[in-house]
């Protein structure tokens, strides 16, 4: 197993919109375990495919299980919910690493928007590919995955590290950013197409490839412009 543990780009800007979404993912999480109910937290806040499709919930939802929101909004709130803690630490990893670059590209403003857009196409992606899906879709996969794509584009040659084990061997290698995502990105498409057919849940695998591309593309109108000075 590879993963990154620390990257060789060094901070332009103090990254405090990517802090700020972090805190928020780990404050929105231990609220979600203080509700004790965690499936019906995440069935009123999830990003669930067919009720977005159909602008409408689910027929015979139980009571505790209808959200408080219209269910647009939920491409919005799923992806700052996630369904277990080794799920919010792999994505804040991936977060923390990759994001403090992109938010200097693009200002910290900017970057809200970015990320949030970034998160919606990747909801959107799942839906297009399980439109009759009835799970919730939550995680900040998505968008992180738009962060990746703007770094894959933007930084290709920066150092990446990642930590190697497997069972009792531990090795941590130092590869270019390109390689590292590039093969990230093969991960979840041949995943992606593997899953095409199956039923339940588990990984939505579209969702990243989609905020990955989307990443790729936004960046070209959310990076700020560099101002040139011309003398006469």
């Amino acid at each position: 197993m590879l993963i990154p543990i620390r990257d060789e780009n060094r901070k332009k800007v103090f990254p405090f919109i990517t802090i700020l979404i972090l805190i928020a993912n780990v404050v929105l999480f231990a609220y979600q375990i203080m509700q004790g109910e965690a499936q019906s937290f995440l069935y009123r806040f999830g990003a669930i495919p067919w009720e977005i499709v159909h602008f409408q919930e689910l027929p015979d939802l139980k009571w505790e299980f209808r959200s408080p929101v219209p269910n647009i909004c939920t491409l919005f709130t799923s992806m700052f919910l996630h369904g277990g803690l080794l799920h919010l630490i792999g994505n804040m990893i991936y977060l923390w690493i990759f994001a403090d670059n992109v938010e200097a590209l693009t200002g910290h403003i900017r970057f809200i928007g970015f990320y949030l857009l970034c998160g919606v196409a990747a909801t959107l992606s799942h839906i297009a590919f399980s439109p009759d899906s009835t799970i919730p879709m939550v995680g900040a996969s998505g968008a992180i995955s738009g962060v990746l794509g703007a770094y894959f584009v933007r930084f290709p040659k920066a150092r990446v590290h990642l930590l190697f084990f497997f069972i009792i061997i531990i090795r941590v290698f130092r590869v270019p950013a390109w390689v590292m995502l590039g093969i990230w990105f093969l991960m979840q498409l041949f995943s992606g197409l593997g899953s095409r057919g199956q039923t339940g849940g588990g990984v939505a695998w579209f969702a990243h490839i989609g905020g990955f591309v989307a990443g790729i593309l936004l960046i070209l109108f959310f990076e700020k412009r560099r101002k040139v000075l011309k003398l006469a």
